[in-house]
């Protein structure tokens, strides 16, 4: 059961990793984090080479430890699928993140609705899993049917509980896009 709860536990963290990187209008930090810029011949993380904050609520900062990082770092945002155009000052990257349309908007939900499904599909095949699992110890004599009825109860539980969570990300992400 805790390889089961630890595995949808995993969906969901990597269904909330995705959500953070998707841009609601406003400046995020986190939308960065897919972003790997060449760095001494090894590819890091924006976080790696660059302090990043929110001067406003439409602007991201990123100040390079290394003035010589302002190039590559404009190219790697340039190369993403951010859909933003950075500018320098010389010493600092800065993105300006315009307002949202309200097609954009829609677009996004769309994806954001995308991303729950796959991941209540995830959880689905960890509790199919789990199910299979049960009713090989079963057969093998391991436990008794009374036990594979409370486990596979248990599972459903747990399979239940994480959709639940799943759910709620997903409409809450859809409202923040909406309304912003």
């Amino acid at each position: 059961m805790t390889n089961l709860e630890e595995k949808m536990q995993k969906v969901l963290d990597n269904l909330e990793a995705e959500y953070a990187t998707i841009r609601a209008g406003r400046a995020n930090p986190h939308i960065l984090d897919k972003i790997k810029v060449e760095y001494y011949g090894t590819m890091t993380n924006m976080q790696g080479v660059a302090n990043v904050t929110v001067p406003e609520a439409r602007t991201l900062k990123i100040s390079p430890w290394e003035p010589s990082m302002v190039k590559t770092i404009e190219k790697a945002i340039l190369a993403s699928d951010l859909g933003v155009t950075p500018n320098n000052d010389g010493k600092n990257v800065i993105i300006n993140f315009p307002e949202l349309t309200e097609e954009r908007r829609k677009e996004l939900a769309k994806d954001i609705k995308k991303k729950g499904e796959e991941a209540k599909v995830a959880v689905r095949n960890a509790r199919r899993d789990a199910n299979e699992a049960a009713k090989k110890q079963n057969k093998a004599g391991e436990i008794s049917e009374d036990e594979l009825a409370d486990a596979e109860d248990e599972i459903q539980k747990a399979t239940d509980k994480f959709i639940k969570k799943i759910d709620e990300l997903v409409d809450g992400k859809t409202k923040d896009i909406m309304t912003v």
